[in-house]
């Protein structure tokens, strides 16, 4: 699941271990294939692949053909992709190769374990496949470490595989006659990395609906918009959730108004209210914005947990069922439809941010905070008029990454490949909206502190919002002086990324 995998990535004391019972499996699985294809054609053990697939290779050539192909793939272009990444994307290939349905040797996922376990991560590069057969650039440059070529992260450093391997004990896979092809061909590095994204997606909207009621704390809103029965009148599920959550942290605070005692149980005098009837809808519609929000981050764990625990290769060796079949399960439409959903969702959360952030620096709108929040000399002093221009770009380039890369497929392969996923396009690009959230949400989070502090509101706050407040709140940050606001920005991100 992916809990699973969020303590596998971030508990520094969860290692791996492999069920037993499982890896016999594997063996049956392995030995099975073996067996039926000493006297059968079957595709990539005795055959060229993609379009080459109708020539024979012969028995002898068999090892040499895995080898030919992890070398020849191992083309990946870019920038190379986070630790994070990497791990991520080789425990995507472990779960799918110990469904026993790729042939493998068992000795080939026990590597990959210890691997894992050690800290060795191949390195691998953005730019590669195109999502079916799989992911293949990218899982070539895992294959390549794995037999102790290419390079590899290693206690903070990149090093030759070979020498991370041999400083572990670890020897070199060896190749039997269907290693490359399993562990290339399939959707790990896009699962992988699309966990991750998911994993860090969730911990985004946790943060925005926490700083949304820090900031209906600071405007004194009312109490109504986030009402369990106005909220029961739609029936969208993630709506409800995210008022219910809000509700729940606003509870025992002093700043919230009530409708019904502010206005309803009492009169009224003059021609104009001394405050707004109504708060913006950065403010009063949080939850019909982070509801589909919610709804759609959901969706996309469901589908790939499904990918997770699937066997994602071709072809599929069945050993229960004695048959061999060909097909496409390496595609990898399900997770490149959910990143570019997810990366739409995102991209929206930013904008929410984005327009608080704006309401709270704009004096003119929230009629309480000076200028940017200048707590120092207007003309003089500056504020935080500077981070909101990077909370503007970083969100216009949101919006422009969050465009569809499922729609873009481009035939590749001797036209073998005519209709392909682009999932780890999907997933990397994804994960760059992620990044760019947590820019904006820290910009936010900042503003959020200055404001309350500026306020002077926390011993009226909830309980819970003033938990999150101490969290984020720098008592050593001057208030007054223009300053490089860089080091706490990436503070508060990074406490954002480690803490939930």
């Amino acid at each position: 699941t992916e809990e699973d995998l969020l303590k596998l990535m971030f508990d520094s004391n969860t290692v791996i271990s492999l069920d037993p019972d499982q890896l016999e499996s594997v063996q049956v699985n392995f030995d099975f294939l073996a067996s039926f294809s000493s006297d059968k054609i079957i595709y990539g053990i005795n055959t060229g692949f993609g379009p080459m697939a109708q020539y024979i290779v012969p028995h002898s050539d068999r090892q040499q053909l895995q080898l030919n192909l992890i070398r020849s793939h191992a083309a990946g272009m870019g920038e190379a992709l986070s630790e994070l990444d990497v791990k991520a994307t080789a425990i995507a290939r472990l779960n799918s190769l110990m469904q026993a349905r790729s042939g493998v040797h068992p000795d080939t996922i026990i590597l990959l374990k210890d691997m894992i376990n050690a800290g060795i991560y191949p390195v691998l590069y953005k730019h590669g496949g195109v999502g079916a057969s799989g992911d293949l650039v990218q899982l070539a440059h895992l294959a390549l470490g794995m037999i102790g070529e290419g390079h590899a992260h290693y206690r903070g450093e990149v090093v030759s595989a070979a020498d991370a391997l041999a400083s572990e004990g670890l020897e070199p896979m060896r190749v039997h006659f269907r290693e490359g092809l399993a562990l290339m061909n399939g959707t790990s590095a896009m699962t992988g990395i699309g966990l991750l994204n998911s994993i860090y997606a969730q911990w985004l909207l946790d943060w925005s609906i926490r700083l949304s009621s820090m900031i209906n704390e600071i405007v004194q809103a009312f109490d109504d918009h986030l009402s369990e029965l106005l909220q029961a009148s739609k029936k969208h599920p993630g709506q409800i959730a995210v008022a219910h959550q809000m509700r729940t942290l606003l509870e025992g605070s002093g700043c919230i108004k009530s409708r019904v005692e502010s206005l309803y149980n009492k009169s009224i005098n003059g021609d104009k209210l001394s405050s707004k009837l109504q708060e913006y809808y950065s403010i009063r519609c949080v939850p019909q914005i982070l509801g589909p929000i919610m709804d759609t981050l959901q969706n996309v764990k469901s589908v790939l947990e499904a990918e997770l625990n699937s066997s994602s290769d071709n072809p599929v060796i069945l050993d229960d069922s004695q048959e061999i079949l060909h097909g496409g399960n390496f595609h990898g439409d399900y997770v490149s439809f959910e990143m570019d959903k997810l990366k739409i969702a995102i991209a929206k959360l930013s904008m929410l941010a984005e327009r608080q952030l704006n309401f709270l620096l704009n004096d003119k709108l929230n009629e309480k905070l000076p200028p940017f929040l200048n707590m120092g000399r207007l003309g003089f002093n500056f504020g935080l008029q500077g981070i909101q221009f990077t909370a503007t770009s970083t969100t216009a380039e949101n919006q422009t990454l969050s465009n569809p890369m499922y729609v873009h497929s481009i035939p590749s392969n001797n036209d073998n490949q005519d209709i392909v996923s682009m999932g780890a396009n999907a997933a990397i690009i994804a994960r760059q909206v992620v990044e760019n959230a947590f820019d904006v949400l820290a910009i936010e989070a900042l503003t959020v502190v200055r404001a309350i502090n500026h306020l002077d509101i926390t011993d009226k706050m909830a309980p819970a919002t003033r938990e999150f407040f101490d969290q984020l709140h720098n008592p050593d940050l001057s208030l007054q002086a223009d300053q490089s606001l860089q080091g706490e920005l990436n503070r508060l991100k990074s406490l954002m990324k480690s803490s939930n």
